[in-house]
């Protein structure tokens, strides 16, 4: 009987101890890495939640107004902050931007002014401008007869080259008007910008309006040529733009692309920093840098802080409703369409915070 009360009393122990293990909370020795820090270390932010990485295939024009802030931004390093992985792919003008787009191989893009009546007429939405443009230019060969901006009138049944779509036709139907012309005045030919290139040089053409870096090719190969530049209080305005289902599934990624395009735009818009923009550029394009420096001078080139006090006091809202009444009259778009259709200021006032 005493052995059986001995054995019994013993079991009893060793279920007990074997309970208050089991019960024993697993906290009770803290692990190596949560050992104090002394007492002067300086305390860490709470760190934020991985932003996942995007890859972006980004279209652009082999011109400075094109790369200017991209590529700032890019060597800055303010995508990677955002989590976006740029991919850069070349075109020679905005209506084939868009068409990539529409294709599925490109995701954002930067457009001229031409193409921003592709916008209005629903095909693409605008999410950041970019520069303004307060004048146009036309390339004359010796053969049109025209010497200067007065007598531009001389391209009354010459040949010319243009763009269609684009800021290259804009900015003829704006040199014409000035000139108390209009298309049907003029034998024009509707062509690409290399094409236009070898038009001009090859004498086919008498005339053309070309943008950067073409113009530039011109006007070194053709003997006597003439750039001209006239204003027409015309807004040649410049943007950044996605199509508009994109915008509807992927308005985060537009956010951070824009916050990073903002600090880009705010660093390469200060006159100090432009050498260093047009470095950036230079090498992208494999170009000669004093001769792409001179196209630092085409246009406005907003700063982050231009931006948002243009966002406050209306200025884009009234540079985006002149621009599209130019299409309007030219007949480009058929009636009034509203901003906020196509301009997605969402998107700008989210990324300024």
């Amino acid at each position: 009987m005493k052995k059986l009360l001995s054995l019994l009393l013993a079991a009893v122990m060793v279920f007990g101890l074997a309970a208050c293990a089991s019960s024993a909370p697993e906290t009770t020795t803290a692990p190596a890495t949560t050992a104090a820090a002394p007492t002067d270390a300086p305390t860490e932010a709470p760190t934020e939640a991985t932003v996942e990485t995007v890859k972006l295939n980004v279209a652009y024009m082999p011109n400075y107004a094109s790369l200017w802030s991209v590529l700032t931004a890019m060597d800055q390093g303010f995508f990677a902050e955002e989590g976006l992985e740029i991919t850069l792919w070349e075109f020679a003008s905005g209506p084939e931007e868009i068409a990539a787009m529409e294709g599925g191989s490109i995701d954002l893009a930067y457009i001229g002014h031409g193409a921003h009546k592709l916008c209005i007429n629903g095909q693409a939405n605008i999410f950041m401008p970019s520069s303004v443009h307060s004048t146009d230019r036309i390339i004359v060969l010796p053969s049109s007869g025209v010497t200067s901006v007065d007598n531009i009138s001389e391209l009354k049944g010459k040949k010319v080259a243009y763009n269609g779509g684009s800021s290259s036709e804009t900015a003829l139907t704006g040199a014409l008007n000035a000139a108390g012309l209009t298309m049907d005045d003029i034998e024009a030919y509707e062509m690409d910008a290399v094409n236009m290139v070898a038009a001009m040089m090859s004498g086919n053409v008498d005339a053309c309006t070309a943008w950067n870096p073409y113009s530039v090719q011109i006007l070194q190969n053709c003997q006597g040529a003439l750039e001209l530049e006239f204003a027409t209080n015309s807004v040649n305005m410049s943007s950044w733009i996605c199509l508009p289902s994109y915008a509807e599934e992927h308005h985060d990624v537009l956010v951070r692309f824009t916050r990073a395009l903002l600090k880009g735009m705010e660093y390469a818009s200060q006159e100090e920093n432009w050498e260093y923009a047009v470095g950036l550029y230079a090498k992208q394009c494999a170009k000669d840098v004093e001769a792409c420096y001179v196209e630092t001078g085409d246009a406005t080139w907003f700063s982050a802080e231009y931006v948002r006090a243009s966002l406050a006091d209306g200025t884009f809202a009234d540079l985006y409703t002149r621009q599209q009444q130019m299409f309007i009259d030219n007949g480009a778009v058929a009636e009034k369409v509203e901003l906020d259709q196509y301009i997605l200021w969402d998107v700008m006032e989210e990324a300024l915070g």
